[in-house]
């Protein structure tokens, strides 16, 4: 048997007066996904627990069959994981963002979506007039960066996604409890550093965002989790993703990581490629699940007019051929789904249960007309605990 898996990240989302009541996946058009939809089943799944933020890290180990409640430690370890960075049990790992704020208000969770060249040296000037001992700073992708600790001190704090605070003041929202007297002198730090920085005086004259100081967040010590195929029976699967947390996600699980040229997290990825590798590595894996960024991003950016573009790529360039591939195996399942809401509304992920269509070999149509939330919850077909889907995905007769 084949399994495909393709992830638009942060695709499902609320009906907007822009779009004349319609959400965005309403809006877009998606004829790959309405057929997988017509083809098998479509429902909807809770994959952000009681009691944890929305997040790709929660939500993404949910749906990959692990309860967050037992197995989740916090975000940075997971992208550690991705880095291959060595820690020990007591090590701390933190999220470390490159944010914009401006006049105190945080306004750009990425600071403008920030190059890998900039990150990495504005990151590496920081790291040269740090004075706290023990941290260690990892670039990342992009704005997405880590930060190690590697001492006696103990961490008890409270800290917030700078995804989840969009125009929101940023001194309100700076960690608080134990130690967070060092995370904010960093900050501090940063801010100082970064406010004449060669490299943000450039993107000042070029109207672009500054990173004008990190962001520490996401704290936690490094997980242990059973591999994916000694807890589900399917052979080594593969990660296609321009994300480190996923990678890391995938690393943890066993599971090999593939990369396509040009593949980023926003809407200049290259989707054909992603999708043409998609398919490759169905003839050398079991299991492939393909990730894309550029939905939740745009959703962040209050951009709807992205969002749909985005949606519409994803179906027509990654979707319609992986779906193709598939159907040439006698043996074949396929789901899509979004591994949480983003809402333009609000720029923040949202809470609400996220819907998913399995079609392929032994999964019955249910007479779903389209992909698409109204539809996912007219189904009746409903899991309330996200860690049973992919259960679902691999053993359901789907009747």
């Amino acid at each position: 048997m084949k399994y495909a898996i393709i992830i638009p990240d942060g695709a499902a989302d609320e009906p907007l007066a822009e779009l004349g009541g319609k959400t965005p996946l309403e809006a877009a058009a998606t004829p790959n996904m309405d057929r997988i939809a017509q083809m098998g089943r479509i429902g909807l799944v809770r994959t952000v627990p009681d009691g944890f933020e929305s997040g790709s890290d929660v939500a993404t180990m949910s749906l990959l069959g692990y309860d967050p409640a037992v197995y989740h430690t916090g975000r940075a370890p997971l992208e550690a994981a991705a880095q291959s960075i060595p820690l020990d049990p007591t090590d701390w790992v933190f999220r470390c963002n490159l944010v914009t704020t401006r006049g105190g208000l945080m306004k750009d969770h990425s600071a403008g979506g920030i190059s890998n060249v900039d990150a990495r040296q504005l990151l590496v000037d920081l790291a040269e007039v740090l004075k706290e001992p023990g941290f260690e700073i990892y670039h990342g992708v992009s704005y997405r960066n880590l930060m190690v600790y590697r001492g006696s001190q103990d961490f008890e704090l409270k800290t917030k996604p700078p995804h989840e605070i969009p125009e929101e003041p940023a001194e309100k929202w700076l960690p608080t409890g134990t130690g967070s007297d060092i995370l904010r002198r960093m900050t501090e730090t940063s801010a100082k550093l970064f406010a004449n920085h060669p490299i943000n005086v450039a993107r000042r004259q070029a109207g672009i965002n500054e990173a004008t100081q990190i962001w520490l967040w996401g704290q936690g010590h490094a997980p242990a989790m059973p591999k994916f195929a000694e807890r589900f029976g399917v052979a080594k699967g593969c990660m296609i993703t321009g994300v480190d947390l996923l990678r890391g996600l995938a690393s943890l699980l066993g599971w090999d990581c593939h990369e396509v040229d040009g593949m980023t997290s926003f809407h200049d990825t290259n989707y054909i490629g992603q999708g043409i590798d998609t398919a490759k590595m169905l003839d050398k894996y079991d299991l492939v699940l393909s990730h894309v960024e550029s939905p939740d991003e745009a959703s962040h950016q209050a951009d709807w007019k992205t969002k749909i573009e985005a949606i519409e790529a994803i179906d027509n360039h990654v979707v319609g051929p992986v779906l193709a591939k598939m159907q040439s195996y006698p043996d074949w399942r396929i789901m899509v789904l979004p591994d949480h809401p983003t809402n333009i509304s609000t720029r923040k992920h949202g809470y609400a249960p996220t819907l998913f269509a399995i079609a392929g070999t032994g999964v019955k149509a249910a007479g779903a007309k389209a992909y698409s939330e109204p539809i996912a919850d007219a189904s009746g077909l409903k899991l309330d605990k996200g860690h049973e889907l992919m259960e679902f995905f691999l053993r359901s007769s789907g009747g």
